[in-house]
C-alpha cells in the first residue's frame, strides 16, 4: 500500500475556505449547509450514491471508533478520502472546518494523520491508512432536517441540523494512538495533551477526602464504559459532586469540560455549554480510576443530567487515549428528529 503524505497539507487549504468563529451564531447551520453542498456538487453519480443517505437511515447510528474493514461486511458508511480527487478532499475538509474551532480542526486532522505513524510502526499494516476516513451526508443540506458525519479509526463526529439550527454535535469521539509519539520525526506529538494533562492536574488537586469520593476503582477499566452504543444512559452517581469542590477546583473542572466542548466552533460550543448550565452545573459528578501519572492506566468521567464525558488511557502501556462526549437524549439529534418526524409528513 502506498500512502500519500501530501493529504494532510489539504486542511491548510480548507482553512482558507471557512474560518470558524467569524460569523454570527445562527449562521453555523447555514455555513455547514453551504460547505456540504459545495462538496456534493463536485461528486459524480457513483460518489454521491456512496456519500448520501436518508436522514432516518438506520445505519446513521451505527458508529464506532475502532479500525474496521475497508471493504465488504462491516465496513463504514460514506465516501473515503481515498476515493476523492484533491479538490474534493479540500472541500470535505472545508465541511469539517465549518463545524470545528481551530483547535478542534487541528486535533481532528492530527488524529487522522497518526494512521501514517501506525502504518510505519506496524510494518506497513494494511489496516492503517490515513486516507480511510469517511464523509457521509444524511438528508438534503439546507433542508428542515439533515446531518453529516466524519468517521474512521479514532474519529467519529456526528452533526444534526434541524430548522436552521445545529441541534446535536454528538456522539463525538477523539482518540489517539500513540497518545504521545515516542520516536521518529514526529516524536513528542501529543494530540490530546489537554484532555490528559488537565484531567490529571484536577485529580491531583483533590485532597484525601475528596479523592476517596472521586475514586471509583483502584484499577482503570479497559476502555470508556459507554462503548459505541447508539444510546447511552447515566453511569450512576458514584464520584465527587461539583458542590464538594472548592472554587479553584470548580474552575479547573469547567476548564476540562471546555476542552471537550470547545473543539467545536465557538457559537456551537457556547450553545452546548448553555444547555449544560441550564440542566444544573451543581448536579455534575466527577469520577476516576487508576493512577494519574505518565504511562499509568487511568480513567475519568464527568457526568451531568444531560451529558457524559469519558476519558480512558489504558492500552499500549497507557499510551493510547479514548475520549468521548455523549448526550443522553440528543445523540444523533434523536430527541429533535423524533419531534420533527412526528409533526412533518415523510
Amino acid at each position: 500500500m502506498k500512502l500519500r503524505p501530501a493529504i494532510f497539507a489539504l486542511p491548510i487549504i480548507a482553512i482558507g475556505l471557512s474560518l470558524p468563529g467569524q460569523v454570527r451564531a445562527h449562521d453555523a447551520a447555514e455555513s455547514m449547509a453551504k460547505a456540504a453542498n459545495a462538496w456534493l456538487s463536485t461528486l459524480d453519480a457513483e460518489q454521491k450514491k456512496t456519500a448520501t443517505y436518508a436522514i432516518n437511515d438506520p445505519g446513521r447510528t451505527n458508529w464506532h471508533f475502532i479500525p474496521k474493514p475497508f471493504e465488504g461486511e462491516g465496513m463504514r458508511k460514506g465516501l473515503t478520502m481515498r476515493d476523492m480527487r484533491q479538490d474534493q478532499r479540500a472541500l470535505a475538509f472545508a465541511l469539517l472546518n465549518s463545524a470545528m474551532s481551530h483547535d478542534g480542526f487541528s486535533k481532528a486532522t492530527t488524529i487522522m494523520s497518526l494512521e501514517q505513524v501506525l502504518w510505519e510502526l506496524e510494518n506497513h499494516s494494511e489496516k492503517r491508512n490515513p486516507e480511510m476516513y469517511y464523509f457521509s451526508i444524511f438528508g438534503e443540506p439546507g433542508s428542515k432536517a439533515w446531518g453529516w458525519s466524519l468517521e474512521g479509526h479514532h474519529m467519529s463526529l456526528n452533526f444534526t441540523i434541524a430548522d436552521g439550527k445545529v441541534t446535536s454535535a454528538t456522539p463525538s469521539f477523539f482518540g489517539s494512538n500513540p497518545a504521545e509519539v515516542l520516536e521518529g520525526p514526529r516524536k513528542g506529538t501529543k494530540v490530546l495533551a489537554e484532555e490528559e494533562d488537565l484531567g490529571a492536574a484536577f485529580v491531583k488537586s483533590l485532597d484525601e477526602g475528596q479523592t476517596k469520593q472521586a475514586l471509583i476503582a483502584d484499577k482503570a477499566p479497559k476502555d470508556v464504559l459507554s462503548e459505541a452504543l447508539p444510546e447511552v444512559a447515566s453511569l450512576g452517581n458514584d464520584g465527587i459532586p461539583f458542590t464538594a469542590l472548592n472554587d479553584d477546583q470548580k474552575k479547573a473542572l469547567r476548564g476540562l469540560m471546555d476542552v471537550y466542548v470547545h473543539r467545536l466552533r465557538p457559537e456551537i460550543a457556547d450553545q452546548e455549554m448553555a444547555e449544560i448550565e441550564a440542566a444544573g452545573i451543581d448536579k455534575i459528578v466527577f469520577a476516576c480510576a487508576g493512577e494519574f501519572e505518565d504511562m499509568k492506566p487511568q480513567y475519568y468521567r464527568i457526568q451531568g443530567p444531560t451529558f457524559l464525558l469519558e476519558y480512558a488511557n489504558t492500552q499500549n502501556g497507557a499510551n493510547h487515549v479514548h475520549a468521548v462526549w455523549r448526550d443522553f437524549k440528543g445523540d444523533f439529534g434523536r430527541d429533535v428528529l423524533r419531534e420533527h418526524f412526528a409533526s412533518s409528513p415523510h
